[in-house]
């Protein structure tokens, strides 16, 4: 143990960049008074950047001020009284002004509580600074001997706030200059050590916490199980509470962890050594750039290296942070990965990577995300003095499903909180890992406080569950805004704050007697005994409201769940009953049933949101009675609290997801509008299946062909179609079956065939040369078209919700003609070119389109707040003599400052150097020079940035959050699929079962089918999310082009020039066409949800 920290300081040496300030720089820092010792001892603890170097400075500091260091809150006073020069007095000025605030009680709210904390990572650390400003005894244990970690977390603004309340500038001086809203990790922790170590937190290192070690008799306390061996004093340590924060590989006994699985994540991280050059300065950061809005990118990406990624974040901090999602497949292809194993950590284990090959996949792809402006890459050594880079899976992740707990032997109770990963494994790609975390520090700190107050164990605990109920959902536009006033009390953070949801008599299982029996681990699997209140019901139930919906029409008599279905008049007539005016029941007589079937349910799938599950020939000859049951259900679980006459059905009623229909409309629509920009039919197939029965109401209505009869569709869809998968032959079980473009698939065989990508309305398309599907990003060009597929939502045309895509809305219908089917043919006008003026131009450009006088739709939302603000700018300017003109560059990233780590007064802000657009760059000088405010210039610029990259960094968080519950959608659908398949077996089989047992079976498997179909909801609803993101991202390039051209005078721009700004002009038109189609159905969806809530009508 005695040369463990000389060895730890030789290796850390070669981890860290900046190196402690020389002592005769730390001398004229401290003059006039650098005549004594210990503010020599203190600036170089200011100024440390090695772990080692922290503690050996702080002890000198000790030792020459004579204090014993781990005292607790009076050895900071102490440190304090003795220590008055000017460059000290400004840090304790924070920390004065931190522990004056009410809650602490001046350091007397837990002078009582001994405390252990579990890990020096900075959530730990975080929880143990807020402990000791409560006044309690700290001591925090860590195994590791060095702070090491390169990798770079992502701050909200009220952490940003809270760190640098407690002197994070003083420590770093670098923290978060300018528009910076990152630290790496290593940094975080030096700074939380250092605010630590003066507060007097008693800090042991390379000490692993076994586990709790209860009591042995009545009147000892709880003390830590603890290798090595322990100092003496350290041992017989007894505490009131223990704050565990060792990170997700470690949780306490008596704790339950729920895993929250989806897709295979791979995760690859990557630190360069930052030469801290002027190129290297000038390189902008990327905030986040995900593929599910932005496929160009992507597309561009894969072309030039090959390299095939779902997202990308690059920040500059100590190194050069590159972390990214890489493609199982893409690695494979690339020799990243050896051999594809099922396993996941066999799949990334070391031996099955190759590190040449990862090291040279992460160059190319920081290359090109940087357009090689950082020169010749070189990685930082990590602990081990290896290249700083690491693949990881995020497959899985794991939640406590409880955050505090207590124990209790021999009269003597201990208080167990969790903070940190092992109480939320944190999703990266949304950077709310150390947000989240502190927030978390300081929920558990003032469940200490409730604690040594004397509250009652359950009362404690059950206000700890109700605050960690909000942390998953917590987010900065969701807390309160003015984060100077964040505080311990839950109420300074969190709005609309209830400590009683949670109630005692719930946690009665978080406080243990150990004397009695432990609490069983609750099961995540879905209970397959008596089915649930609610469920979809027994098959007696389901033919008594098909009867009920199918009563009155004449030639229909349903008296059972199979033949009296066959001739398609049953299902016709189900459907008119829920949308009438479709079809007049007089049209179907004379009809065969195949036609009729046919037409039922493709007008279920296209008008109802009811997708297949079965052919059209399956339900005519009753070869699948199963799969029909199953059907049927779909309709009983959307419909059955519906009113019984007919006609009375309103949007507001319908039961099926609203964003189900729009998708299928959005996805008929893109095929209608790709086959005639190709001059060919859709796949091969023909048109008239692939267009709706209702046009969209951005187009003129259609010309309807007369005498069109209803048309079932094609035979080679019909020949087994529920049975076999269209990709690979094999069998299709009833939850398995995936219904698209009038064919059954497997969801694991309907994926982009280069990717391997789930694939979902909107957004594939099969390729007419070799029949494959594709994703958008990966679908083969065909010879005349340029990149049509990779254009985004520039050449998709979004319809317009009408009444059958919306809850409600003011749209005309579309009634069918007499003597036409339900399936008119489209014509779509011919486009003119679009001629606008100047004024004309500009508001398209600022995006005030003027509303329908009649109709009034919610506000669009906002653009960028980079658009906002220098829209705002260019207003102001007005009555300045400054022309009002727009950058042509997208966004001016930051130029991080270059400054050495001084301890200068931190209260005046740092000026960065920022590159500027030239125009807004003048037009701020112009403006501040006649206002004679050039000083706040820079202030200007900081916001304008900072907004910028606020907004990149929402979209990207947001896109992360849509893909990782599309992920966790998809791994729940195949958890499903296996079920139904196990039950669906059963039942087919020739069994001697007890007619009791297959109908429970039977109404398990409806059961499951109503699980599947509510996933299915939540996925299209997911997916209109990402239209929105793609659209919101097309809109503001489409918009930053548009402003290039307009920036030119007129007698500069060619006929190229003024032809290239007429299409701009049309796309960004379409875009926002489509964006107010969407706009204006989430309304819709919105105010039916208003409506149909309880009360609503009164």
């Amino acid at each position: 143990m005695e040369g463990r920290p000389h060895r730890e300081a030789k290796e850390a040496a070669c981890l860290c960049s900046a190196a402690p300030v020389p002592g005769s720089v730390r001398g004229l820092m401290a003059s006039p008074t650098s005549t004594n010792p210990a503010h020599a001892h203190f600036e170089s603890f200011l100024q440390a950047q090695l772990c080692q170097d922290v503690l050996s400075s702080f002890q000198g500091l000790c030792g020459a001020l004579g204090i014993e260091p781990g005292g607790g809150l009076p050895q900071y006073h102490k440190i304090k009284a003795q220590l008055n020069y000017w460059s000290a007095k400004s840090l304790w000025a924070k920390l004065d002004k931190r522990a004056g605030q009410p809650d602490y009680q001046q350091g007397r709210a837990c002078a009582r509580t001994k405390c252990l904390v579990v890990g020096a990572g900075p959530c730990g650390l975080r929880a143990a600074v807020e402990l000791a400003l409560l006044g309690a005894r700290v001591v925090l244990v860590e195994k590791r001997t060095k702070f090491s970690r390169h990798n770079v977390l992502h701050l909200w603004p009220f952490t940003i706030h809270d760190l640098r309340a407690l002197g994070a500038k003083k420590f770093y001086g670098r923290f978060c200059t300018g528009t910076l809203d990152h630290i790496s990790i290593r940094q975080l922790q030096l700074l939380l050590l250092k605010v630590a170590l003066l507060l007097g937190v008693e800090i042991h290192w390379g000490v692993t916490f076994i586990g709790l070690q209860p009591p042995p008799k009545k009147g000892c306390g709880w003390r830590a199980q603890l290798q090595p061996s322990p100092p003496a004093q350290l041992a017989n340590y007894e505490f009131d509470v223990l704050i565990s924060a060792a990170g997700g590989k470690f949780v306490p006994e008596g704790f339950t962890v729920r895993e929250m699985r989806g897709k295979l994540a791979i995760g690859i991280t990557a630190n360069f050594v930052n030469g801290r050059t002027v190129e290297e300065t000038q390189v902008p950061e990327i905030s986040g750039v995900a593929r599910i809005y932005n496929q160009s990118f992507f597309q561009s990406l894969l072309k030039a290296t090959g390299i095939d990624l779902e997202n990308i974040v690059y920040y500059k901090d100590d190194t050069h942070y590159f972390v990214m999602t890489a493609k199982k497949q893409c690695l494979l292809r690339l020799g990243v990965l050896r051999q594809d194993w099922p396993d996941t950590d066999r799949l990334l284990g070391s031996a099955n990577v190759v590190p040449e090959a990862l090291q040279h996949f992460v160059r190319a792809a920081a290359d090109f995300a940087t357009n090689g402006k950082l020169g010749k890459l070189e990685f930082a050594k990590d602990a081990h003095g290896r290249p700083d880079i690491s693949a990881f899976d995020f497959t899985s992740m794991m939640r406590a499903e409880s955050s505090a707990r207590v124990q209790e032997k021999h009269g003597a109770r201990v208080l167990l909180g969790l903070v940190g990963d092992c109480l939320v494994e944190p999703f990266w790609p949304l950077g709310t890992g150390v947000a989240r975390g502190f927030l978390a520090a300081f929920d558990a700190a003032w469940m200490v406080k409730r604690w040594a107050e004397g509250a009652g164990p359950l009362e404690v605990l059950a206000e700890r569950e109700s605050l960690y109920q909000l942390l998953s959902q917590t987010s900065p536009d969701n807390m309160h805004r003015n984060v100077a006033q964040y505080g311990l009390d839950p109420a300074t953070r969190y709005p609309n704050l209830n400590l009683r949801a949670v109630t005692p008599n719930q946690v009665r299982d978080l406080y243990d007697v150990l004397a009695k029996e432990p609490v069983r681990r609750k099961s995540d699997k879905i209970d397959g005994g008596k089915p649930a209140t609610g469920s979809t019901g027994t098959q007696e139930e389901l033919l008594r409201w098909c009867q009920e919906q199918t009563a009155g029409y004449p030639g229909v008599h349903v008296t059972d769940l199979s033949s009296s279905w066959a001739d398609g008049l049953a299902l016709c007539a189900l459907v008119h009953r829920l949308r009438p005016g479709l079809l007049e029941p007089s049209e179907l007589q004379g009809l065969e049933a195949l036609e009729a079937t046919a037409w039922a349910l493709r007008m279920a799938e296209h008008e109802l949101g009811i997708t297949p599950v079965l052919s059209a020939k399956a339900v005519v000859t009753g070869s699948d009675p199963l799969g029909l049951i199953a059907y049927l259900s779909h309709f009983h679980s959307a419909f059955k609290s519906m009113p019984h006459n007919p006609g009375s059905v309103t949007q507001s009623s319908l039961g099926t997801s609203s964003a189900v229909l729009f998708l299928g409309k959005l996805h008929r629509t893109l095929q209608r509008t790709r086959a005639q920009e190709n001059g060919e039919d859709t796949g091969g197939k023909k048109p008239r299946l692939e267009v709706d029965a209702k046009t969209p109401s951005t187009e003129e209505p259609p010309v309807p062909e007369a005498g069109v009869p209803l048309t079932p569709p094609p035979q080679h869809q019909e020949a087994g179609a529920g049975d076999l998968c269209a990709l690979c032959g094999e069998h299709l079980y009833i939850l398995e079956r995936l219904c698209a473009d009038g064919r059954f698939f497997h969801r694991s065989c309907f994926r982009c065939h280069t990717c391997e990508a789930t694939l979902w309305p909107g957004g594939y398309e099969q390729h007419p040369g070799d029949g494959h599907f594709y994703c958008l990003q990966h679908l083969p060009q065909t010879g005349h078209k340029e990149d049509g597929s990779d254009q985004g939502p520039e050449n998709q045309d979004l319809p317009t919700p009408d009444e059958n895509s919306m809850p409600s809305g003011p749209s005309a219908s579309v009634t069918p003609q007499e003597g036409t089917g339900p399936v008119p043919s489209t014509s779509r006008p011919t486009r003119q070119r679009i001629r606008l003026s100047s004024p004309e131009r500009q508001q398209l450009s600022s995006l005030n389109l003027t509303p329908d006088p009649e109709l009034e739709p919610p506000p669009k939302p906002p653009r960028t707040c980079l658009a906002v603000a220098r829209q705002a700018l260019e207003g102001s300017f007005v009555g300045w003599g400054v022309p009002v003109q727009s950058p042509q560059v997208p966004v001016a990233m930051e130029e991080e400052e270059e400054q050495s780590p001084s301890s200068s007064e931190e209260e005046t802000e740092e000026e960065e150097t920022v590159t500027l657009d030239s125009d807004t760059e003048q037009a701020l000088k112009i403006l501040a020079k006649n206002s004679g405010t050039m000083s706040k210039y820079p202030t200007w610029r900081r916001t304008l940035l900072r907004r910028a990259r606020e907004e990149e960094m929402k979209r990207f968080c947001k896109a992360q959050a849509v893909q990782r519950r599309l992920n966790e959608i998809e791994t729940a659908l195949r958890e499903l699929e296996a079920e139904g398949v196990k039950l669906e077996l059963a039942l087919r089989s020739q069994s001697t079962s007890p007619e009791q047992q297959k109908t429970l079976w039977l109404e398990q498997l409806l059961q499951l089918v109503e699980k599947k179909n509510s996933l299915v909801a939540e996925e299209a609803e997911l997916m209109i999310t990402v239209q929105e993101l793609k659209l919101e991202d097309q809109q503001w390039q489409l918009d930053q082009e548009l402003r290039g051209y307009m920036n030119r005078e007129e007698f500069l721009k060619t006929p190229a020039d003024r032809q290239a700004e007429d299409q701009v002009l049309r796309k960004l038109l379409d875009v926002v066409n489509q964006r107010d189609a969407l706009i204006r159905f989430q309304e819709e969806c919105r105010l039916s949800e208003l409506a149909s809530e309880p009360g609503a009508q009164g």
